[in-house]
């Protein structure tokens, strides 16, 4: 592989030795990636020449705080920071997957236990003390008291506005977002939300299954919110069996209304999709939109 001069350098500083072997690894739509061997042993490093400010940082400052939840497994953050001249970078533990485990009845009911912890860790309110980001696209989070407004503004209302800038608004999807976002704080008025901590970008493609047989949370979108967020999420892609919703409920038992709500936050990361991605997701926005506007 063609690993960047400039990046080398910095990680043998900062890793206080020469590289032995870097070897390209599957890094994701958006960072090309790799395993790097040192004498001190293997770690995980993912680069991007053109990030936007600060997408590294956050990324680590979100682990660390999965980490310290203490629910479930988190690659550990070992440096992060700009090559000199050359992209900016994240350096994590090298996770070694158990292929042997896949997503057997085990890993799923440990997982959804843990993920249960992982949402019982709370904050005074929704947000965080910083945006960050979820993809490469920007994630503000504005504290607030309030979950409705804070799910109008900081998600809904963001993405909304990014889609118009971008092109991706004809009219009649304009309409039905406007609609939607007048409609909101009625749509989630008493809902039970006290602000949990959310990885905030579950899917399928953001955990991996160790060589324990342990489910371990990577490219997080850290928040405090809604619990439902995260568990609307895990159902959007797929990649979640069902011991994993059964050991979920059984430790932290959810709202019967999820079921009414779980489009309406799925929305949210649709539309992310649509940001990125672009008009192949631009029908689902519409039918999600329609069918909570006019209920």
């Amino acid at each position: 592989m063609a690993f960047p001069a400039t990046l080398r350098a910095a990680l043998e500083e900062l890793l206080g030795g020469p590289l032995i072997r870097a070897s390209e690894v599957y890094g994701g739509d958006i960072n090309r990636a790799a395993q790097v061997e040192t004498a001190d042993g293997r770690c995980f490093v993912k680069w991007n020449d053109s990030a936007p400010p600060n997408m590294f940082s956050t990324e680590a400052e979100g682990l660390r705080r999965l980490a310290a939840a203490d629910a479930l497994r988190v690659p550990g953050v070992i440096a992060q920071g700009k090559a000199d001249g050359g992209p900016d970078f994240l350096v994590l533990e090298w996770i070694e997957t158990g292929s042997k485990y896949g997503s057997n009845d085990g890993v799923m009911e440990s997982f959804g236990a843990g993920l249960a912890a992982l949402h019982q860790r709370r904050a005074e309110q929704h947000g965080l003390d910083h945006d960050n980001f979820i993809g490469r696209l920007p994630q503000p989070n504005q504290q607030a008291a309030d979950w409705a407004g804070f799910y109008r503004d900081q998600r809904i209302g963001c993405q909304t506005k990014l889609a118009r800038q971008r092109g991706r608004l004809n009219a009649r999807r304009e309409d039905l977002l406007t609609r939607l976002l007048e409609r909101l704080p009625d749509l989630l008025a008493g809902v039970d939300a006290p602000p949990a901590l959310l990885h905030g970008d579950l899917w399928g493609g953001n955990y991996l299954v160790d060589d324990q047989g342990r489910a371990v949370l990577i490219d997080p979108a850290v928040y405090y919110g809604h619990r439902e967020m995260d568990l609307a999420m895990t159902e959007l892609f797929g990649g979640f069996a069902a011991r994993f919703y059964d050991a979920y409920h059984a430790a932290y038992p959810i709202d019967p209304g999820y079921r009414e709500r779980r489009e309406l936050y799925q929305l949210y990361y649709i539309l992310v999709h649509l940001n990125l991605f672009g008009e192949s997701y631009g029908g689902r926005v519409d039918s999600i939109a329609a069918r909570y506007v006019r209920r």
